[in-house]
């Protein structure tokens, strides 16, 4: 809103430029500037609490927050984050290519593999994996019902604590990637499809030459913020001693005792990794959004910004017509 006033009177000018005399002022809004301030004020009251505690032991925090087995652990969580995505990705587009197919049993199977993995607790999946040697002593490939066996090995030599949180967070994600590629698929038009079919092409064809390419603007965008959520999820592999980043973290604490210094440690590479990730995830939202309402939005530093570089123009304006008076 805005409010539209002339300079001095109310009544127009004789020579007729009334337009050329009107001064657009914003509406302000104080209580913006008052919840800001107010804001601002127990920020700052918390970190200086937080920069003055002398239990938080800034000299452990500077000591490891570039040592070696904090930069071993992030490799770790990295090339997780990384395989984990790429194995959701893949396995959920085909999950969701079988819950929308007209069989009962692909339909079923899919349904199914989705409703366990999106059921049950992360956590839990990943305990799972870890100790699935007490479930099963030996991974045997063959023939089901006879004794023809292709490949044996224990599980303790095959599933390591690292693919053991591979299989857990790539299925994991699988369940909620499928959900995103499903919805992606569903909002390009059924006519594309019958469009494709009728010039002869195979159904697996315009899946993948026409209906996937054009379902990428809905898809995307949401799976950059699923890798930004993988990055941290990873942290919950600590519970099987993958040797992530956490891990090492705990590792350490176990024996200096110093909980919080290493906690911060953590958090702050955790927040530095997110940040990095932010970037693009920004950049393919405002890429996939051109057309939408998502490219419109601006964010409100910017609004900030802006609104400081118009105002300062405006000035610039109204001074220079006083003047010329």
């Amino acid at each position: 809103m805005v409010e539209l006033k002339t300079p001095r009177d109310t009544a127009a000018p004789a020579h007729g430029h009334a337009a050329d005399d009107l001064v657009v002022v914003p509406v302000r809004h104080h209580g913006r500037w008052v919840a800001a301030a107010a804001a601002f004020t127990a920020l700052a009251g918390l970190l200086g609490s937080l920069a003055r505690n002398d239990n938080l032991r800034w000299d452990i925090v500077g000591e490891y927050l570039f040592a070696d087995l904090v930069f071993d652990g992030l490799f770790t969580t990295l090339w997780l984050t990384a395989a984990a995505m790429v194995l959701g990705l893949a396995l959920g587009t085909l999950i969701a290519v079988m819950r929308l197919s007209p069989s009962p049993v692909l339909h079923g199977l899919a349904t199914l593999f989705v409703w366990i993995f999106r059921g049950t607790p992360l956590l839990v999946q990943i305990i799972f994996w870890g100790y699935a040697a007490a479930l099963y002593k030996y991974v045997m490939i063959g023939i089901p019902f006879t004794d023809i066996t292709f490949f044996r090995a224990e599980t303790n030599s095959l599933l390591t604590p690292a693919v053991a949180a591979l299989l857990a967070l790539g299925l994991n994600e699988a369940a909620y990637a499928s959900e995103i590629v499903r919805a992606g698929i569903q909002s390009v038009d059924t006519g594309q499809a019958e469009a494709a079919h009728s010039l002869g092409m195979r159904p697996a064809l315009t899946m993948r030459r026409i209906v996937l390419p054009q379902a990428m603007r809905v898809i995307i965008p949401p799976m950059g913020n699923e890798t930004i959520n993988m990055l941290k999820m990873t942290a919950l592999v600590s519970v099987i001693s993958a040797h992530d980043l956490m891990s090492n973290i705990q590792d350490v604490y176990a024996q200096n005792y110093q909980v919080i210094p290493m906690l911060v440690v953590a958090s702050l590479w955790y927040l530095a990794l997110v940040t990095l990730l932010g970037i693009p995830q920004a950049w393919l939202e405002r890429r996939y959004g051109r057309g939408t309402s998502r490219a419109q939005h601006v964010s409100p530093l910017r609004r900030l910004l802006g609104g400081v570089a118009r105002t300062t123009r405006r000035g610039s304006r109204v001074m220079n017509k006083e003047a010329g008076r």
